[in-house]
């Protein structure tokens, strides 16, 4: 089993950027896919990065070219890098971890092993 752990979130300014991190307790897996989801109040939960363990990644529009996911190896953790955050990005922030794709999803039914959250808030 995988445990993942997110850490990271805060309170920022709009522009601003902010780093998130997940750590993975439990079993190391050589072959992955991890990926970033958020859950804005009142809204479903969205997927929004994801990378495997060829480095393969993906994006949803509403991040890409603002918001970066990166994992060196199995053991180093997950990092999503956000930069010039817009009050929209105010959310949980979630890290799932899940079998090995080509290129991963990101529909959260993908994913067997979830973090409990950090809280992103973003004011205009």
């Amino acid at each position: 089993q995988v445990q993942p752990v997110e850490s990271g979130g805060a309170s920022v300014q709009a522009g601003e950027s902010l780093r998130l991190s997940c750590a993975s307790a439990g079993d190391t897996y050589r072959n992955y896919c991890m990926a970033w989801f958020r859950q804005a109040p009142g809204k479903d939960r969205e997927g929004i990065a994801a990378i495997n363990n060829k480095y393969a990644k993906g994006y949803a529009d509403s991040v890409k070219g603002r918001f970066t996911v990166s994992k060196d190896n199995a053991k180093n953790p997950l990092y999503l890098q956000m930069n010039n955050l817009k009050p929209e990005d105010t959310a949980v922030y979630y890290c799932a971890h899940g079998p090995f794709d080509r290129i991963c999803s990101l529909a959260s039914n993908q994913y067997n092993y979830w973090g409990k959250g950090t809280l992103v808030t973003v004011s205009s």
